[in-house]
């Protein structure tokens, strides 16, 4: 059993890589070509990222010589691309921006380059350092790291403090899904054009995948039982859908089908929604002065619940380096430099420490100047993030890890299908029950992989 599963795991994502084939026009430079003075990098567009591409010329390329070629594009993008590129073995890219979804499964298929060898020759990266949660879900089986943590994440609410005092309303630090539904309720058009929440309602297993599996786990639903047997159309996975999908069609952000984590960071820190549930990670932009309406206004608590203790997720945005690669100590020279603790120094003094792109390094918390910039979700960012349990996130066993995912190839098409429904019923163009009925039939055919 276990022979024709690992044979089916290279299988299938090598299969998900060759089906993406056609998205190989978007971004990206030619192969740098082995000279080790130029490596392409590949990363999603989030702040942190764009905040890396300013810094890196005047600094990296400065002190090193080595030229840094960035390719950025939004995460749905982002997964296909980097995911087409390292499965075919193309080579377009020295570095990529992946996940803990991605690491192992790669590891095992032999298309990544170990990084443990690198961090431990460089002593001023210190790799003791590292958040235990972020090496473990960055290391291969071997023990080894595969991806070196530019920033770690969990899952948390985020609020207009004004408005909830204009209301007389205390949000708690440990809400329940529904104090939040009932506050968004209270809260919607409390400003013009203001509505009650944001909740990610764009397609992708990463995007509405990711914090509408942390409601289903809380709800007591999962998308496998241990034995894998497929719960997409359960009463608990169809209790949390629905519930989700009610709250954003009757509270949530304008557009909700298409609003993504950029849409949502958007839309709270331009106060067009009171409420915010998302990566703790946005904390930082959202305490951007020079971008955001809402900075110093801000409420901040844990990840809501009904039937666990936590449900926030587990995530890292890391450098990873394809063994294609030809350019093996240049693209290493600059994961070093892009995780290290002189880089988050870099960022603290040049654009504000608020913005240094935290939740993988205990020294992190120990800087006075970021005590000071994240004291209102500092504390709840490193307590989230070290108390997820990607092993056991919701009510019952799992046959894998994953807090927001489920570990296995298949996932990256099941979720991303799966949440296309979702976000058509979320549109009113289709209904919760046959989105969950055709998911299911999706969920019982990668079960029979794994039985």
């Amino acid at each position: 059993m276990r022979t024709k599963r690992m044979i089916h795991v290279a299988a299938a994502a090598a299969a998900a890589g060759s089906l993406l084939v056609a998205c190989s026009g978007a971004g990206g430079s030619s192969s740098s070509g082995g000279d080790g003075k130029s490596i392409n990098v590949l990363m999603v567009g989030n702040p942190q990222m764009e905040d890396i591409q300013k810094l890196t010329k005047s600094t990296f390329t400065k002190d090193t010589g080595i030229k840094v070629n960035f390719t950025i594009l939004p995460e749905n993008e982002l997964r296909d691309k980097v995911t087409q590129d390292v499965a075919t073995q193309a080579g377009q890219y020295d570095v990529a921006t992946v996940g803990a979804y991605e690491i192992p499964i790669w590891q095992k298929n032999g298309w990544l380059h170990e990084l443990s060898s690198y961090a431990d020759k460089d002593t001023s990266f210190d790799k003791a350092d590292l958040l235990k949660p972020m090496v473990t879900s960055l290391s291969g089986s071997d023990g080894k790291l595969y991806a070196l943590p530019f920033y770690g994440e969990s899952s948390m609410l985020m609020y207009n403090k004004d408005v909830m005092q204009a209301k007389g309303i205390t949000v708690p630090e440990h809400p329940t899904w529904q104090q939040i539904a009932d506050i968004a309720a209270k809260v919607d058009g409390a400003e013009p054009g203001m509505k009650g929440i944001c909740l990610r309602g764009l397609a992708g297993w990463g995007e509405l995948g990711a914090s509408l599996t942390t409601v289903v786990n809380t709800f007591g639903g999962t998308w496998f039982t241990k034995d894998w047997k497929a719960q997409v159309n359960s009463a608990a996975f169809k209790k949390a859908t629905n519930f989700y999908v009610d709250l954003v069609k009757e509270h949530g952000e304008a557009g909700a089908p298409q609003a993504g984590f950029t849409e949502c960071l958007n839309a709270m820190s331009q106060k067009k929604v009171a409420m915010w549930y998302d990566a703790t990670s946005a904390a930082g932009s959202l305490e951007d002065p020079s971008s955001s309406k809402i900075s110093g206004h801000v409420g901040y608590a844990y990840a809501p619940t009904v039937e666990t203790k936590s449900s926030g997720w587990l995530w890292s945005w890391a450098w990873a380096m394809p063994k294609t690669t030809k350019n093996a100590d240049a693209a290493s020279q600059f994961m070093l430099w892009a995780s290290s603790k002189k880089y988050e120094k870099l960022v603290g003094e040049k654009l504000g420490w608020a913005r240094v792109p935290a939740g993988k390094r205990a020294s992190t918390y120990e800087i006075p100047e970021y005590q000071k910039a994240a004291a209102s979700f500092g504390d709840i960012t490193r307590k989230s993030i070290e108390g997820a349990d990607p092993a056991n996130p919701g009510v019952q066993p799992r046959p894998t890890v994953g807090v927001q995912y489920v570990a296995i190839p298949e996932f990256q098409d099941l979720g991303t299908k799966v949440t296309q429904e979702i976000s058509a019923a979320i549109a009113g163009k289709t209904s919760v029950d046959k989105a969950l009925d055709d998911g299911q039939k999706l969920a019982v055919d990668v079960a029979k992989n794994y039985q």
